[in-house]
């Protein structure tokens, strides 16, 4: 017997048939997200591929808000009896919610929008057959192994790859398509000698792109330096204690930035939601135009709209548009990163759109955006290239890519570490040196800030790991920055 085909869906439809269930259930504000999620990722280790994931995602989830307090459900059903029936448990549970209100929820008015962002891209990643990705992570393992003579054991080399297709409709009158692609990959080994063992890596970092970023050209030019500095690495000399100055590139820069200027700043944490899981901040509302957060040369920007940025889209998961804005300026604390509920309660008009969801069964909340650190002005009495930094210490370390971190609940006091430090000595490299560490206050920390490289030194660096919430959702952002020279700060126990 032959079976019919499966009926195709109609998410459109589906979407507005919510609203207006929505909106004759009485609710001030309702929301719909249809999404599916494609992700692969592969990741080879030694002389095998040690995992392999193609997987599909799709579904539904429901936002509302009734009298001031918020329900959401959530279904993999996508029917008009399944909306329906999600719609009803949403406001049942947003009236429970009622039942323990202290205080009714407001949210920033947005505009309507009736539109479609697609991520540009050149080479769909999902179009690139299997083998020929696997085939290029098993050659780089194994030209790593090679070196195995000199002390490389292990080795290890990953693609990953995203198609994030959603659509939001809300009571707003806003109907709004989304195709997001992402794409990253790396590489790394691990020296083996004197009963120590050290890595390094190689990344391409992150980005909203096409299989054009990967660039396995790239991964090949960077092999045997990865493979050398490991070597390198697990020979140098331990780094030593003290107080000295610190110049970090781009490819480490973009994590100290993560944990102590975009969550401190995130307005939820500020306002507590996050006091249970992953601690507070020290950024509260009543610094808001009166911390000196950083040097008055230093400036952060959040940019939704960036080319490539992993954070970038068209809209935020409540119809908000992309925009950029200063979170610090001139070294002040200007600006959160906000959605529709806490503008709202810091008083101000609109979000800036930070608003996300991991997937169609979470909850949206506030998450970093694309948080820069601004390139220093050409000509400034602050700006120097990464050389002339170089040549400008006498005594220091320069510390390349991302190692152990930690931070505290308040987002105050951290500590860092690096994938490559060289010691610095007299405007010259002097050889590598091994397990530094650095610790610092946040503000003391920034507003140590010495130099900022310009323009022509910035990369787009940036995670796809960071996670936030309970369940915990997993987000993605770029930090793109340039180096900065740092100076007094304490390394070593």
């Amino acid at each position: 017997m032959v079976q019919a085909p499966p009926k195709l869906v109609n998410i459109q439809g589906l979407a507005q048939a919510a609203i207006a269930t929505i909106q004759q259930l009485g609710c001030e504000y309702g929301e719909i997200r249809l999404c599916t999620y494609r992700r692969q990722s592969l990741w080879a280790q030694d002389y095998s591929l040690k995992r392999l994931s193609d997987n599909v995602s799709s579904g539904f989830g429901v936002r509302v808000l009734w009298q001031g307090s918020w329900g959401f459900a959530a279904s993999h059903r996508k029917t008009s009896e399944e909306v329906q029936r999600v719609v009803q448990l949403a406001v049942d549970i947003a009236k429970g919610s009622h039942l323990s209100q202290r205080e009714p929820v407001r949210l920033a008015p947005v505009a309507a929008y009736q539109d479609r962002y697609e991520t540009p891209i050149e080479v769909n990643p999902f179009d690139v057959p299997l083998t020929e990705k696997t085939e290029l992570l098993l050659d780089l393992t194994s030209k790593f192994l090679a070196h195995g003579d000199q002390g490389i054991k292990k080795a290890y080399a990953y693609l990953s790859f995203t198609q994030e297709d959603k659509l939001f409709a809300s009571t707003e009158g806003s109907l709004i398509e989304q195709c997001i692609y992402r794409s990253g990959g790396g590489m790394g080994c691990t020296a083996i000698a004197n009963g120590d063992a050290k890595s390094r890596n190689f990344e391409r970092s992150p980005l909203n792109k096409g299989y054009e970023h990967i660039q396995p050209a790239l991964f090949y030019e960077n092999l045997e330096r990865v493979a050398t500095e490991a070597i390198v690495k697990v020979h140098a000399p331990e780094a030593p204690s003290g107080v000295t100055t610190l110049i970090l590139k781009p490819n480490h820069l973009w994590l100290p930035i993560h944990e102590s200027v975009g969550h401190p700043t995130e307005l939820d944490r500020v306002y507590g939601y996050e006091a249970n899981f992953a601690g507070t901040s020290f950024a509260t509302t009543d610094k808001l135009n009166n911390l000196q957060y950083a040097a008055p040369w230093v400036n952060f920007k959040a940019d939704r709209t960036q080319a490539g940025g992993r954070s970038t889209l068209g809209y935020d998961d409540e119809g908000v548009k992309a925009e950029e804005w200063h979170v610090v300026k001139d070294g002040m604390l200007v600006d959160y990163l906000t959605d529709r509920e806490t503008a709202h309660r810091l008083g101000r008009s609109t979000s800036n759109g930070c608003s996300y969801a991991d997937s169609w069964s979470s909850v949206p909340m506030v998450r970093i955006p694309n948080l820069g650190l601004e390139p220093g002005e050409l000509g400034g009495d602050r700006t120097a290239t990464l050389d002339e930094m170089i040549a400008d210490t006498k005594d220091g370390y320069l510390i390349d890519g991302t190692d152990t971190f930690s931070i505290d609940q308040q987002r105050r006091n951290f500590q860092f570490g690096g994938d490559a430090v060289w010691h610095v000595k007299d405007g010259k490299l002097n050889g590598m040196v091994k397990n530094l560490t650095y610790q610092s206050m946040t503000t003391d920390f920034w507003n140590s800030v010495q130099a900022i490289a310009p323009e022509t030194e910035r990369e787009q660096q940036g995670t796809s790991m960071c996670g936030k919430g309970e369940p915990m959702q997993v987000a993605q952002m770029t930090h793109a920055c340039v180096p900065i020279q740092v100076s007094n700060v304490k390394i070593g126990r």
